[in-house]
């Protein structure tokens, strides 16, 4: 973990400055976390190589365009990396409307949309935590412009490796349908994405409070069932 005085400047607020104290002092919590992350991510690429082969045939005979999906995401430290996620739109979906989907969103294809539900889309993802961009438990990794809108506070999960699952990401397991009726409200998904955003900060911040390695162990078996 780098000192405080390595840390960029964005992140090191005062508001920040509680939650290092902590996560500094969790030694053994992080030596351990990322020993399991090696581990586990190298055995389940191996174990689900086969998966990622029958979806990756299923993806390219469903629809034209690359079998992964790749974007810039921000992680530990403020710093940008590639992320690997299975294909779920069309191609250059980007380009095509706005960068988060909701539910119904047309550009999402037929073996996506199926992808999506069973969540296997995050699999490519494993690559990431082996190459220790990601963890399995973490925040979730946002695009750059969602993160220059975080609250100084906010800034306290960049100091955790971004991860593909946690609290939040449970709670809000149906965030698709909850961005949907805040649509049909009135609100522009970005507006929509921003409210969802603020809620989800709230588990986030305290699982980086209260961040252990035998909670990560206990969030990994929540996200299995």
């Amino acid at each position: 973990m780098l000192s405080w005085e390595k840390l960029p400047e964005q992140i090191k607020a005062d508001a920040v400055k509680p939650y290092y104290t902590d996560l500094k002092r969790r030694v053994v919590s992080r030596f351990f976390k990322r020993g399991f992350d090696i581990a586990a991510s190298l055995c389940l690429i191996i174990l689900l190589s086969p998966v990622m082969l029958i979806l990756s045939v299923w993806i390219k005979l469903d629809s034209s365009g690359p079998v992964l999906y790749k974007s810039e995401r921000i992680t530990r430290y403020g710093k940008s990396f590639t992320i690997f996620k299975f294909r779920t739109m069309v191609n250059d979906a980007d380009k095509k409307g706005a960068f988060i989907t909701v539910s119904g969103d047309s550009r999402i294809t037929r073996v996506g949309d199926k992808i999506r539900k069973a969540r296997l889309d995050e699999i490519p993802q494993l690559f990431n935590v082996l190459l220790g961009q990601m963890s399995f438990v973490g925040t979730r990794p946002e695009v750059a412009r969602y993160v220059a809108t975080y609250t100084e506070e906010m800034m306290a999960t960049l100091l955790m490796p971004a991860g593909i699952t946690s609290e939040a990401s449970i709670a809000f397991r149906d965030e698709d349908e909850l961005m949907l009726e805040l649509v049909s409200a009135g609100f522009s998904v970005d507006e929509a994405y921003q409210r969802v955003l603020q809620d989800k900060m709230k588990l986030n911040l305290d699982y980086i409070k209260n961040f252990s390695f035998i909670r990560d162990i206990k969030i990994c078996f929540k996200t299995l069932f």
